[in-house]
């Protein structure tokens, strides 16, 4: 299963213009993002707000990531302030899988957002987290905090955005996107020797750990005939017709 480097804003100086800063709202958005990573089986390790983009970037490219995901928000140039509205996604020129995580994320957002037309993946060489990282990277400028309606659009929907942003990373990783639901024990029971534990839900998929009968799984989800479930510090799917909620 993919793991991201989750990484909202650090900028506890840029504040919106009605009230908190970029600083606290990303952050609220990476917290509303978790339950769905979660539910969705898609791992992840996250800044703190104690850091700064240049740790971030070390952290990150300290790590092996299938995506380094930044959450900002925008700031019009002087003699523009509170003029633009938009959300821009922005992508490393050159990398084929930050283009298409970019698009994604653009396209889905544009579903959410009131101007769906000011809704646009770019390339940028001028952001640190796009550069400078190893992984494919997305950084998301999601609105203008200092235009009173990105503002408040942004503060009035977290939840909507944080679902979206999680939809189309498990487009991007091809897994299925699946609500948050309470976790369950459980415990393998074949009449062979293991269950292979997979990377996504279909037998031809690659096997990331074997559970053997009797052992204890935590059920994190389900998909038709599957359970997503986590193991041995690995999270995959295990057909459910060989676990058995306890």
């Amino acid at each position: 299963m993919p793991t991201i480097y989750l990484s909202p804003s650090t900028q506890e100086n840029n504040l919106y213009v009605n009230g908190g800063t970029e600083e606290e709202w990303m952050n609220r958005l990476a917290d509303a993002m978790v339950p769905y990573l979660v539910a969705s089986g898609i791992q992840y390790v996250r800044n703190t707000p104690q850091m700064t983009a240049a740790s971030s970037i070390a952290a990150s490219n300290q790590g092996r990531y299938d995506l380094h995901l930044a959450l900002h928000s925008n700031a019009a140039p002087d003699g523009r302030y509170g003029q633009i509205r938009g959300i821009v996604v922005y992508y490393f020129p050159g990398s084929v899988q930050g283009q298409r995580a970019a698009r994604i994320v653009a396209d889905n957002l544009k579903t959410i957002y009131p101007l769906p037309n000011l809704v646009r993946a770019e390339t940028t060489t001028a952001i640190g987290e796009v550069r400078r990282v190893r992984a494919p990277s997305v950084f998301i400028e999601l609105g203008y905090h200092d235009n009173a309606d990105d503002a408040a659009w942004i503060q009035s929907n977290l939840d909507a955005a944080a679902r979206n942003i999680v939809l189309s990373l498990t487009e991007y990783f091809g897994i299925p996107f699946l609500t948050p639901v309470p976790p369950q024990n459980a415990v393998v029971d074949v009449s062979w020797g293991y269950l292979n534990i997979r990377a996504r839900p279909d037998t031809s998929a690659p096997v990331i750990a074997k559970a053997y009968d009797g052992a204890r799984l935590t059920v994190l989800n389900q998909w038709q005939g599957w359970y997503l479930v986590r193991f041995d510090g690995a999270v995959g799917y295990a057909s459910r017709d060989f676990v058995t909620l306890i």
